[in-house]
């Protein structure tokens, strides 16, 4: 035999000569605690030639480990450790042993094997999921060449059999699996992790090895690097299976032997059989895999075919003709300026071969407008393209907002195309549809995305498993700073000027309760916990994409989708789109549907207002830019009011100024408008590059010009410049420093200005913005403007229903319509619709607004009232509805949410006798389906006497609000702090929707109700307390500190209406109003009233009368002053009482005032 393995003397074998076959790293999801990255550094530093990665069922990390190894110098083995099916794959039932599948290893041996690879794992999911995705013998023999297998763990088919006795069936596997594989690609892998079945079956499978001359390996199960990563695992499995540690969790048998182990300590394992170390050597040796990538030049062959009309010879002609015809109807004339950058862009495209993908994304965007799914103008650079313009692509004239097409496809940097195309949300998947029938379901799929453990999610996750209470581990989590980019050592490190949130865990860090957790969040940070898949990548396939990557099924979705991510997956041979969901676009048509009900309006568009109007700039020039898209946040309002925006290219530019770094410019932009003499260009002849933005470089397309101006590049080089400034790399960017100082110098400019020029340059180029991205975002802005000035009800019903479901969003823009002065009407049967609609100008609130009706039980509601006309009752509503459809808990909403108010009953009268008028009604409709009723009354006998309600006493004000507020999340009729209205005005300097302008350090008085009450211990041992107060405009975090809380805490309740006095902190973020004292509102009530106000009649009966209320009065101290009014002869005539008279305005003595002779009324405001 060529591996004998009936050795009796052993053999010294050379420590590399082992390869590890069996590897899981995190993307084994919860069941691998080590990143690919830390695999391959640790397999180097062991002198390894080589490593497998074998993750559970998928092969989520392939490619980026495969390529990782590459770089590093080791031999990568991309493989998988499959669940196969014990019978075929279709059905849904587990092995004969009673497992639900068995374990398999299968390596590809090179580029066949890994396609072949892809097509398994991707079969699995599509067709084999049972609890995971499986494979069956059918699949394995379809797709077996090019892959070398292993029979696996304990939990593989060969093992189970032989620990259940079936050894013929084990044999018979055994010679399956051979004539399958061929003899030198299958093997009997053997493991001992001191688990007993491993023990019990290792003499079994070396029996069965030498009895069919089958060769063997010897692997490690790894599942982390280090042996002191065996808790980190631990603790991943009771993440995954959401257990704490201290119960029963599936713990891994054996101990910490789960690691990357030395070669000599796998030998030691098996010393009798060395050959179980080299045959992992003989693997890894017919292992040759680079896994195919096309380059960008190569892409254009590997893009789906597009099929043109017959009449056209290629898809060049075709694009030509679609340019030309679209120009005509663009712009009526070409002229030879646009003739001629046509034919460049066209020159361009042609010659990098990308007319298929134009036409590509021509298509979906042309079926899109043509089937009431609205298309944003443009995205990113692509609005720069003439042809995409004259193509409607885009809807951005690249003339008129002077936009460059080499910021898009640069012709000495060739790169894929990438057009980004905004849809509408909801008619996105309509699209994605589309496209799949167009190329063919195989072809299509999204693209996968991991969620990671990031600080704040470790943390959780870990302190769950550890059973550490919620409330500390909240705590904790409070103290990771904010940001994408934070790691949880930043919580440990010193806090500096830049990161002043840094550090806030250094008090914990040393707390014996904690040093576990935070040693396993360290350990686990990043690591992959589950998967999702990417909110607006599709990718297409020439053909089937398993043929380009593997697949992957979402359990939850259904949807189909490329295990690798969107960062990679473009050079396996997939073009890459991204069909984005713009709610933005939805409100549009949501409010155009409602416009087009108006009169004279029902061909309204968007897409023609005027890109000049009035109206529409005085709005944004009074900031009065709430919920209108990029431009609501309070700075923004701030700077348009200094601005004051006259024309779309202003708000361009303040759309691509309002980010960090250019933001610092915005004062000189500014300047620059108002005081022309501060405007400063470099240099004279960068005037009318720089001059729409008053000399400030705005833009990286001025970048671009201004080295072409400059220097004398290319706009195509000029992108290169642009693009080596914003990576910051000292050693490119002093090279492009020399081309442009040379490229100056023969421009006529000295060295010293034109180095002056670039460092001027430099800092634009990090912080400038994608000019064509910020006009078509600018555009869209501009047109949600045009609909709130012009169309306010409409606008803010559109966005009320774009938000229908969002209990955040709801209630601020019915605050913003109240505040615009919009009326906002209750839920109403015989109104509203299953969104929210304008009603003879009045908002009319929708019933899928309301939560747990759901679409069905609007949709019957509505339907049946324009079918029969209004309800006229509460049991005519009944009556004629489907109640089955509507449901009983979707009519108790509607009583509650007073839907049926105008109906003349009272909430709490149809709460209280709606079982019972069900059943009457049911009972009517049963008795009528089969005719009784119409027996009885051609008798003259009525057979159902009307339904008599039993009275009910109605609710309060507030508790009809607090009713509305759960479930409405808002409240719609009135307010609880209706009442303190006047207070509010007079007596506080702060509303929730002003703190972001708030002082630090100034004293501020706020009215409102307290929610979410959370009191804590600190780390002092004394209590303090976090709570929320509600007002009319929003929600603040308040915070009471261990002295006010001590103080106020019996009057800190939920839903108490109180005024607090405190100040502003933003030192962690969200704003804080950390509390100084507590106030009765209603004493602040008191102190805001000034005036009491008598009403007295013309003729009092005599001076006595007089004397009282004179004599009343000042007997009163107080700090109102006194007016008295008298009609005289149809007129009202009003008096002020002396200085002196001064009295209190409570309502006991308004009473009294009112009770004595010749007094009308009395009132105080």
């Amino acid at each position: 035999m060529a591996d004998n393995i009936e050795n009796t003397e052993q053999t010294e074998i050379p420590m590399d000569n082992f390869v590890h076959l069996h590897v899981h790293s995190d993307y084994s999801l919860l069941d691998g605690a080590s990143k690919i990255t830390k695999l391959v550094k640790r397999a180097k530093e062991l002198g390894m030639s080589a490593l497998a990665l074998t993750d559970h069922g998928n092969m989520f990390g392939a490619l980026r480990f495969e390529q990782l190894c590459h770089k590093e110098g080791i031999n990568p083995l991309v493989g998988c450790e499959f669940y196969v099916a014990g019978g075929s794959r279709k059905e849904r039932r587990g092995t004969e042993e009673g497992n639900k599948y068995y374990h398999l290893i299968l390596i590809a041996k090179n580029v066949q094997g890994y396609k072949n690879l892809c097509y398994l794992t991707s079969l699995s999911y599509t067709e084999g999921m049972y609890y995971k995705p499986r494979i069956d013998e059918e699949l394995i023999r379809q797709y077996s060449e090019g892959l070398i297998c292993l029979t696996a763990c304990v939990a593989g088919q060969l093992p189970q059999l032989l620990l259940a006795g079936k050894d013929d069936e084990a044999e018979k596997m055994v010679q399956t699996y051979s004539e399958i594989f061929g003899k030198d690609h299958f093997y009997i892998e053997l493991q001992k992790h001191g688990i007993d079945d491993e023990d019990r079956v290792a003499p079994k499978l070396i029996e069965i090895a030498r009895k069919f001359d089958i060769p063997m390996v010897v692997t490690n199960d790894i599942h982390y690097v280090d042996e002191s990563d065996a808790e980190a695992q631990d603790i991943l499995v009771c993440i995954g299976r959401k257990k704490l540690q201290s119960e029963p969790h599936g713990k891994m048998p054996g101990g910490p032997v789960y690691y990357m182990k030395t070669g000599k300590e796998m030998a030691d394992l098996y010393p009798e059989y060395p050959e179980l170390i080299t045959n992992t050597k003989k693997i890894a040796d017919m292992c040759d895999l680079t896994i195919p990538q096309y380059k960008t030049q190569e892409l254009k062959d590997c893009l789906p075919i597009y099929e043109i009309p017959p009449e056209f010879k290629t898809q060049d002609d075709y694009v030509r003709h679609l340019v030309f015809t679209g120009l005509e109807k663009r712009y009526g004339t070409i002229t030879e300026e646009i003739r001629k950058r046509a034919e460049y862009e066209l020159g361009i495209i042609f010659q990098m071969g990308f007319s298929g993908y134009f036409l590509i994304v021509w298509d979906f965007i042309n079926w899109s407008k043509t089937h009431d799914v609205p298309i944003g103008p443009g995205r990113g650079s692509g609005a720069g393209s003439l042809v995409a313009y004259a193509m409607t692509i885009t809807d951005i004239d690249p003339f008129k907002y002077g936009l460059i097409f080499e910021r898009f496809l640069n012709p000495e940097r060739v790169s894929m195309p990438d057009f980004d195309v905004d849809m509408c949300f909801e008619g996105r998947q309509r699209v994605i549809e589309y496209t799949r029938e167009k190329y063919g379901d195989p072809q299509v799929g999204h693209i996968i995305t991991f969620g990671t453990l990031k600080p704040k999610a470790v943390l959780a996750d870990v302190g769950r498993a550890l059973g550490i209470p919620l409330s500390e581990v909240n705590m904790l989590k409070k103290c990771i700073p904010e940001g994408a980019k934070v790691h949880l050592a930043d919580a440990f490190k010193e806090p500096d000027e830049k990161n002043p949130d840094f550090g806030q865990l250094i008090p914990y860090k040393d707390e014996p309760k904690y040093q576990k957790l935070f040693e396993i969040c360290f350990k686990l940070e990043d690591v992959n916990r589950n998967t999702s898949l990417h909110a607006s990548g599709i990718v297409i396939g020439r053909s089937a994409l398993p043929d380009w990557a593997p697949v992957y099924k979402d359990s939850k979705t259904g949807k189909v989708a490329v295990q690798y991510t969107m960062d990679i997956i473009e050079p396996c041979g997939l073009v890459k789109m991204d069909y984005l969901g713009l709610k933005t676009l939805t409100l549009i048509k949501y409010a155009e549907q409602i416009i087009r009900k108006r009169p004279g309006f029902e061909n309204f568009d968007t897409n023609q207002v005027p890109i000049d109007d009035e109206k529409t700039f005085d709005l944004f020039c009074r900031g009065e830019a709430v919920a209108i898209f990029q431009f609501e946040s309070p700075g923004m309002q701030k700077i348009m009011k200094q601005l004051q925006p006259r024309c779309v290219e202003e708000l361009v530019a303040l759309n691509a100024l309002y980010r960090p770094g250019p933001m610092d410019y915005i004062p000189q932009y500014i300047d620059g408008k108002w005081k022309p003499e501060t405007v400063h260009y470099p240099d004279p002849c960068l005037e009318d590059i720089l001059k729409e933005t008053y000399g400030v470089m705005v833009y990286q397309e001025q970048v671009m010009q201004v080295a072409q101006r400059i220097a004398g590049f290319s706009l195509g080089g000029a992108d290169m410049l642009r693009r080596a400034m914003g990576k910051k790399k000292l050693e490119v960017l002093m090279q492009k420093k020399e081309e442009f100082v040379e490229g100056a110098l023969k421009q006529g400019f000295t060295k010293e200005h034109a180095e002056e020029i670039f460092e001027i340059m430099v800092p634009f180029a990090g912080y400038g913005f994608n000019k064509s991205h910020a006009a078509a975002y600018s555009v869209v802005a501009y047109r949600t403007g045009y609909l709130k000035a012009h169309f306010p009800a409409e606008f803010i019903a559109a966005n009320l229903t774009n938000e229908i479901t969002s209990t955040d969003k709801v209630p601020q823009y019915i605050a913003e319509g109240r505040a615009m002065g919009l009326s906002i009407d209750p839920p109403d049967v015989n109104r509203s619709d299953k969104v929210f609609d304008v009603v003879d100008g009045r908002i009319v609130y929708g019933l899928m607004g309301i939560k747990g009706l759901g679409e069905g039980a609007a949709e019957e509601i509505v339907e049946k009232r324009k079918k029969d006309g209004p309800y006229k009752s509460f049991m005519d509503f009944l009556e004629r509805v489907d109640i089955r459809s509507v449901g009983k808990k979707p009519i108790e909403l509607l009583i509650k949410t007073g839907a049926f108010d105008n109906l003349g009953q009272s909430r709490p009268l149809l709460l209280s006798n709606m079982e019972n008028a069900i059943n009457y009604v049911e009972k009517k409709k049963e008795a009528n389906q089969y005719g009784a009723i119409s027996l009885f009354e051609e008798a003259g006998i009525k057979e159902f006497v009307d339904f008599v309600f039993v009275d009910t006493p109605d609710w309060t004000p507030l508790e009809k609000l607090a009713i509305e507020k759960e479930l409405l999340g808002f409240y719609i009729s009135g307010h609880p702090l209706d009442q303190f209205k006047t207070t509010i005005k007079k007596c506080t300097n702060l509303k929730t929707n002003e703190v972001t302008r708030a002082q630090p350090g100034k004293s501020y008085t706020i009215i409102g109700m307290i929610k979410e009450i959370r009191a804590i211990i600190n780390k002092k041992g004394d209590p303090m307390a976090f709570a929320k107060l509600e007002d009319f405009e929003g929600i603040i975090d308040l915070t009471f500190f261990t002295k006010q809380w001590e103080k106020y805490s019996s009057l800190i309740i939920p839903d108490a209406v109180v005024a607090l006095t405190g100040k502003i902190d933003t030192s962690r973020g969200a704003p804080s109003f950390i509390v100084d004292e507590v106030l009765n509102p209603m004493e602040l009530q008191e102190k805001s009233i000034s005036e009491v106000h008598i009403k007295i009649r013309a003729n009092m009966a005599n001076e006595q009368e007089i004397q009282k209320l004179q004599d009343f009065l000042f007997g009163i101290d107080g700090n109102c002053s006194v007016y008295f009014h008298i009609d005289i002869a149809g007129k009202t005539y009003t008096l002020k009482a002396g200085p002196s008279t001064k009295i209190s305005s409570t309502d006991e003595v308004l009473e009294e005032i009112t009770a004595l002779p010749g007094v009308i009324e009395a009132w105080k405001s």
